[in-house]
């Protein structure tokens, strides 16, 4: 048996499916899904492997501490990211509206909450705190890989908007328990 998305999911979905069928409609451009796949690619966890291993070089007094502090994060961050997605079993946009194309293969079934977005706003949000000169090369990066996530099917809005919340919160946690 199936578990049931929670009835929230339904209303919302009918709610964004116009804008997230428009969003994956710009898919159609080749340029745009190939920037769309390379940002969804480098967001899967490359990038954050270089933020996290650039630490000692950027900060050499702080530097294997903070990319401990990054790696530990992430991994309480994947925990609950796979303890919300599983529970909350909001099925993906290209799944529950044959109109909307997916663009790139799904890990899962499930669409809340985005795992890549949590991840790209939380390591945004601890760049931000200890190497802002980064920030210039990392916002349009972070906004790129939360628009593939919608653009190429696999992510309503809402996904989206619930990941940056969920990864904000946590760097502000690890921020806070690093003093």
């Amino acid at each position: 048996m199936k578990p049931r998305a929670p009835a929230v999911f339904e209303r919302l979905d009918l709610l964004e499916w116009q804008l997230c069928q428009r969003l994956a409609g710009f898919s159609i451009h080749r340029p745009w899904l190939a920037t769309l796949r390379l940002a969804s690619k480098l967001g899967d966890w490359p990038i954050w492997v270089v933020v996290i291993l650039a630490q000692p070089w950027l900060h050499p007094q702080a530097g294997w501490r903070l990319a401990a502090q990054y790696a530990l994060t992430a991994a309480a961050a994947i925990v609950v990211y796979r303890l919300l997605k599983t529970r909350l079993c909001r099925e993906r946009p290209f799944i529950t509206f044959a109109s909307i194309p997916c663009q790139e293969p799904a890990r899962d079934r499930y669409s809340f909450p985005s795992g890549h977005t949590i991840h790209a706003v939380m390591f945004l949000t601890l760049v931000a705190a200890h190497s802002p000169a980064l920030m210039p090369a990392l916002v349009p990066l972070v906004a790129l890989i939360a628009v593939s996530r919608v653009g190429l099917g696999l992510h309503y809005l809402s996904d989206v908007a619930a990941g940056a919340a969920i990864g904000y919160a946590f760097a502000l946690a690890s921020l806070a328990l690093a003093g």
